[in-house]
């Protein structure tokens, strides 16, 4: 007994003595990074250089945070933050030592207000008399817009170029709820002809189309335009060569004037050194987007006014919230604690959102609310800010969004999960005791109750009118104008821009300015919200495998549904109550 003691409480000390060795060495190596990189300090460059854009990585909202240990490692390239891509061009721009750009989009991740983004950059950046030179081995039509800004666009000889027009593709589940018995009870009240349809019927409503077809038509006039200007085509001559699908080999987009010529890698890469006026032997001088953001500090401690960029990404839940996820916990917190800070002159919140929880939805538009009182909010819409994303930038002092966002879905509904069906054929009976009549409430295991329906029915009618009054008020609309824009309709940001409910079209970069020269202060910090607590698991990641176990639903349900069913999980009060874009919109 003693020697199994003895062996167990040995086992455990090694374990815990490598454990604290481990943690240690990480300690140790972070120091060291942190060392080097002071040490380092602002980078300098070659003359004759060009700034390598290779945007084939993952591109999310906010830059990555990454640590030392990550830098030291070189993982802190396999993830890129929109405004640092952004930032990268436009120091490029500014930089004598920066003659041109090596664009590659081939499969491009970004969304399309986030890809409109860095084409513009980057034909301010072409507007400073320097060149962009742009490859793909396949162009998708999305890594195609952005590279259409390029001098020239080079294609690999066997590759391929897609350039199609878009669709949008809404699935259906009525028949296969019907058939296995799991279904979503959908309570909704008004002209929502087109929300949470695809639960109730098996094909799309003459409504819902014709909005999503308005849709897609506004998004594809503003890509069409600026490929027109940039490739000297007439508008009229791209919807021909869309509509005839001409473009089936490589050739053909080079007939079609689309690109400029075929070419491999290497040989693209010697028409950058002719450019350059370089001898085919010499390296070309590539920098990378990290490298050229470290020739310019990106905090000046001398300087005290701040502008605060509140990242809110994600769907709206009940709860604490994180990096993807809104919240009222973290975000209430932030905007509160923004609202005390004399250092932070204005509150710039960026929201990437397709809404979610009405209660959440609420309790930050009333902290924004109150934080207008001591400092301006501005807000800039990204690929998505719909419906509870509307909700929370209504009533923002100027609201900025790009041509290409999604933005309005001014709209209440209630979905609620029901197996009866399912639980019958596989002859399971849900049997209940109560006190009193109504006292079950909802449950997913019995045919939903008509007295709770009608309570659903209620509060959607009262949050509807409060989301209606929230846009009266922060948009100056009458109810009637606001009750024709509603009813759950989606807008592109330009729609948006001409029926009122936003500002201006513009991105992250024109709120932050508007904030800045309507405070007239020229020199400040710019500062990322909210900040999430470091921890030894934040500290791993990137360099170790995740354990996490992906909830296998997410390969069978399309994310809209799945945004339903984790919106229900909140322990707020009412989480069926959602203002949620009510269909899943992905435009390809």
């Amino acid at each position: 007994m003693n020697f199994t003691r003895s062996f167990f409480a040995s086992v455990l000390g090694t374990l815990t003595a490598f454990g604290l060795l481990f943690v240690i060495l990480l300690l140790i190596i972070s120091a060291t990074a942190s060392i080097f990189n002071a040490s380092t300090g602002v980078k300098t460059l070659s003359d004759n250089s060009i700034l390598n854009l290779d945007l084939n990585l993952p591109i999310v909202e906010r830059p990555p945070v990454f640590d030392e240990i990550q830098s030291l490692l070189g993982l802190e390239e396999e993830v890129l933050g929109l405004p640092n891509i952004i930032s990268a061009i436009k120091i490029a721009a500014e930089h004598p030592k920066i003659q041109g750009i090596r664009l590659r989009s081939d499969f491009i991740s970004s969304g399309w207000a986030q890809t409109h983004s860095i084409r513009k950059a980057l034909k301010d950046f072409k507007s400073k008399d320097k060149f962009i030179y742009a490859y793909g081995d396949v162009f998708t039509q999305k890594g195609y817009f952005l590279a259409s800004v390029a001098d020239s666009i080079f294609l690999n000889p066997v590759g391929a170029l897609e350039f199609k027009g878009l669709a949008s593709e809404v699935l259906y589940y009525k028949d296969f709820q019907d058939k296995y018995g799991f279904k979503m009870e959908v309570v909704r009240h008004g002209k929502y002809k087109s929300a949470v349809e695809p639960f109730l019927e098996n094909e799309m409503s003459a409504e819902n189309k014709f909005q999503i077809h308005t849709l897609l038509n506004d998004i594809w006039s503003t890509l069409r335009e600026e490929i027109s200007i940039s490739r000297d085509l007439l508008p009229k001559t791209l919807d021909a060569i869309v509509s005839s699908n001409k473009i089936a080999i490589s050739q053909d987009a080079v007939s079609s004037k689309l690109i400029d010529g075929l070419a491999y890698e290497d040989v693209f890469d010697e028409k950058i050194k002719i450019r350059l006026g370089l001898d085919i032997d010499e390296k070309l001088k590539k920098v990378s987007i990290n490298s050229i953001n470290s020739t310019k500090e990106s905090y000046d401690a001398s300087v005290k006014d701040r502008i605060a960029v509140v990242f809110a990404k994600g769907p709206i839940l009940y709860g604490e919230g994180s990096e993807s996820i809104i919240a009222q916990g973290i975000f209430v917190e932030t905007l509160e604690e923004l609202s005390k800070d004399d250092w932070i002159k204005a509150v710039v919140l960026r929201v990437d959102s397709p809404g979610g929880s009405a209660l959440t939805s609420e309790l930050i538009w009333r902290t924004i609310e109150k934080l207008k009182k001591s400092k301006p909010v501005i807000v800039s819409m990204g690929n998505v800010a719909a419906s509870g994303g509307y909700y929370i930038a209504a009533g923002a002092d100027h609201i900025f969004a790009d041509p290409l966002s999604i933005t309005g879905s001014i709209g209440v509904f209630a979905t609620l999960p029901n197996v009866k069906g399912f639980l019958d054929d596989i002859g399971i009976q849900a049997q209940s005791v109560k006190t009193h009549p109504n006292a079950i409430g909802y449950s997913p295991f019995q045919t939903l109750n008509k007295s709770y329906e009608q309570q659903m029915i209620s509060g959607i009618e009262n949050i509807y009118d409060i989301f209606k009054e929230r846009v009266v008020q922060g948009r100056e609309l009458s109810p009637e104008a606001v009750e024709n824009l509603a009813q759950g309709r989606v807008w592109s940001g330009k729609q948006a821009l001409k029926l009122g409910l936003i500002d201006d079209l513009g991105d992250l970069q024109d709120a932050i300015t508007l904030a800045a020269n309507d405070l007239d202060i020229q020199d400040y910090n710019v500062i990322e919200y909210p900040k999430f607590e470091d921890n030894l698991e934040n500290m791993l990641k990137g360099i170790t495998p995740s354990l996490d176990v992906i909830n296998p639903l997410k390969n069978l349900m399309p994310e809209q549904m799945m945004l339903i069913l984790e919106g229900n999980q909140s322990r707020g009060p009412s989480p069926y109550i959602q203002t949620l874009l009510p269909f899943e919109l992905r435009i390809h």
